[in-house]
């Protein structure tokens, strides 16, 4: 992640938690219960799910350009021993100019 700029009054975060311990679980966390099993080929059920969202982030310093946008999210997910987070982009939703951005070695993800 880079800086994002939310200065300009461009672009918001929200976030969502879904406790599902002893709930019935809606169908979001059922769909990252599902991805967590596809991706790692084991059983998985969610005690516990965040769900944050930023969407149409402008690149820090805002000022330059407020126009160029992305949208993404992070889900955190627990089962009380294991935690995942999923990364996931809007198809077509990285519109930072990265040769504006501070560093230029820029990766979509995590290491």
């Amino acid at each position: 992640w880079d800086n994002a700029d939310f200065s300009r009054g461009v672009g918001t975060t929200f976030y969502q938690e879904f406790p599902t311990l002893n709930t019935a679980k809606p169908p979001f966390v059922r769909d990252v219960e599902a991805k967590v099993r596809r991706y790692l080929r084991s059983s998985y059920s969610a005690a516990w799910t965040l769900k944050i969202t930023w969407e149409k982030a402008p690149a820090y310093a805002a000022r330059t350009d407020t126009r160029r946008t992305i949208t993404y999210q992070a889900v955190l997910t627990t089962d009380g021993f294991r935690s995942y987070v999923l990364m996931l982009y809007q198809e077509g939703g990285m519109r930072w100019d990265y040769t504006r951005l501070a560093a230029t070695n820029v990766l979509i993800g995590y290491t």
